[in-house]
């Protein structure tokens, strides 16, 4: 049996999901307008909306069920 391959994260998730947001940014304003323009922007949006509910629900408001 293999044993998985474990490491340890230096950048929280949400500093990561940023950061492709912000290189797939960059990247659709490279690209003419079309499909592959519009995969770049969408998949932006989703990493900005993951990092932002990742925030959410590490936030100290947030309590959990009773």
């Amino acid at each position: 049996m293999q044993r998985r391959r474990r490491f340890k994260q230096t950048v929280s998730l949400e500093e990561r999901l940023s950061q492709e947001a912000e290189r797939l940014r960059e990247e659709a304003k490279s690209l003419p307008p079309g499909p592959q323009r519009d995969d770049a922007i969408r998949k932006a949006r989703q990493a900005e909306i993951g990092s932002h509910m990742s925030e959410w629900l590490r936030s100290p408001g947030l309590q959990p069920p009773d």
